[in-house]
């Protein structure tokens, strides 16, 4: 267990050092669109995230991990942390993810995950809000951009028809 310990706080700690693409080059003066991350949370300890990943196969700064950062040492207490980042207007290929997350890794190993993961060709408009939005269950899960008050879905969703469910090596 000690070992394991050990291995968690390197691991989360490292994290901390990522150094995470910025789809907004430093110096752009252009229009930008702004995609943010969503949570539902079902208790203190658990809670489904629903983040963007990557932006054009480039890995950005994500909920899940700065949750994972921000709670570290809290025990079976998490506070979820959202994050949203500027993109400039272009396409893109995204890739979003749906995940239940917990408090602690011992959670995640004695109760159900969901996850559906995909990526998405997605243009946005200047100047709109566009959330990351989904569903994780036993029989349908997805994960999709949405834009913010709206109820729009300006592209595809990512579906998972069956379960999403992760076996205990996939946690």
């Amino acid at each position: 267990m000690k070992v394991f310990a050990t291995v968690l706080v390197v691991v989360v700690l490292l994290a901390g050092c990522v150094t995470y693409y910025k789809p907004v080059p430093d110096g752009h003066k252009g229009p930008v669109a702004v995609i943010r991350d969503t949570v539902r949370a079902h208790s203190a300890s658990k809670a489904d995230f629903f983040y963007l990943s990557h932006v054009d196969e480039q890995v950005i700064e994500q909920s899940a991990t700065r949750t994972r950062i921000a709670n570290h040492g809290r025990g079976f207490q998490m506070n979820p942390v959202w994050v949203q980042r500027e993109v400039p207007i272009r396409e893109f290929t995204l890739t979003i993810v749906g995940r239940t997350e917990y408090a602690a890794p011992i959670l995640a190993l004695t109760n159900t995950v969901y996850q559906v993961k995909g990526d998405v060709r997605f243009t946005p408009q200047a100047g709109r809000v566009y959330e990351i939005r989904g569903e994780l269950g036993e029989s349908y899960s997805a994960v999709w951009v949405e834009e913010d008050g709206k109820g729009v879905v300006p592209g595809t969703k990512v579906e998972v028809k069956g379960s999403a469910k992760l076996g205990i090596f996939e946690r």
